[in-house]
């Protein structure tokens, strides 16, 4: 009879006879945090191909977002969306020099693991693409390269930021031309953090300890948010965003930068757009150069928009209550 002795790798090699693997190395949570605010104020786009990709650096972004379909493609086709093909991931690697990311499902841990293998620089769990399990999302504290995720409230930031998550954005109501959800998403978290910023200033730990049982996250992470009166991440806009006004407006509001990629190539004027988004995000505090830049685009040719009110596919809502 052999005896389990040692690690679980070398029971796999020495019983199982399986190849021993090699224990991974994971990033710190001060690296990976430390990547994602390295994005502050500045833009970053979706793109699904090499030429989309080489628009946004031209433009000034700051990092793409590499998916199969651009959000309003993947309304309009239905079915299950899937991670991006990682031969379109190597193409747009080898085609700018700004940070790539891309995509996974929500739950789905090895299209986490192949894009960690394929060098992207970022992971986005998101729910634009078709959940991979409606139970529970990956734990991302096992992975190398950081991940972000997003979230409509406070609860939800706070656990993905447990999970692993080293930046959060607001989930808005993805390719619908329509900023709408954004905003209010944006102003729920603010509204949370306010309240328990309050607390913690008054010494009310119990309705803490309340809050934090009611988000399902821990009261540690809970305080350490009202300690610092804003999440201990950065917190990106997304969904929705079309004009340099929206980019701005969700700049205004408290966001760290934007999110944005059906607004963008699905408009007439993508450069244009491209490039008029970067600079009222980046000048989001000056009106003058914010008008600049609405100047530089034609609202005959934004993307049509949708009312999210009317539309019976809420990509907001995917992974919400995990």
């Amino acid at each position: 009879m052999i005896s389990l002795v040692g690690s679980p790798e070398e029971y796999r090699a020495k019983v199982l006879g399986m190849p021993q693997v090699e224990k991974r190395i994971t990033g710190t949570t001060l690296l990976k945090r430390g990547f994602a605010h390295m994005f502050k104020h500045g833009v970053i786009m979706d793109v699904t191909k090499p030429e989309e990709a080489q628009i946004a650096e031209d433009a000034g972004a700051v990092a793409v977002m590499v998916l199969d379909k651009l959000p309003y493609d993947v309304r309009k086709a239905g079915g299950v969306a899937r991670t991006a093909s990682l031969k379109a991931v190597d193409e747009i690697l080898k085609a700018v020099t700004i940070p790539v990311m891309a995509k996974c499902r929500i739950g789905h841990t090895y299209e986490a693991r192949i894009l960690e293998e394929a060098g992207v620089d970022m992971i986005d769990e998101s729910e634009v693409l078709t959940p991979a399990d409606e139970e529970r999302h990956i734990w991302k504290w096992e992975f190398t390269t950081p991940f972000v995720n997003g979230a409509r409230d406070l609860g939800e930031a706070l656990r993905r930021i447990e999970e692993g998550a080293a930046m959060i954005r607001t989930k808005g109501e993805p390719g619908t031309g329509n900023v709408a959800e954004a905003i209010k998403h944006i102003k729920v978290v603010n509204t949370e953090i306010a309240k328990i910023r309050g607390l913690y200033l008054s010494g009310d730990t119990q309705e803490l300890i309340k809050i934090a049982r009611e988000m399902r996250a821990s009261y540690e992470l809970v305080l350490e948010t009202a300690k610092l009166g804003k999440l201990p991440v950065v917190n990106f806009a997304a969904g929705g965003i079309a004009t340099p006004a929206d980019a701005a407006m969700m700049m205004q509001i408290g966001c760290d930068g934007i999110f944005v990629g059906s607004g963008i190539f699905k408009s007439e004027d993508p450069a244009e757009r491209a490039r008029a988004i970067v600079l009222a995000t980046t000048y989001w505090d000056d009106p003058k150069t914010v008008s600049e830049a609405q100047r530089m685009i034609d609202e005959r040719k934004s993307m049509m928009g949708m009312d999210t009110r009317q539309i019976e596919l809420k990509m907001q809502e995917r992974g919400a209550n995990l």
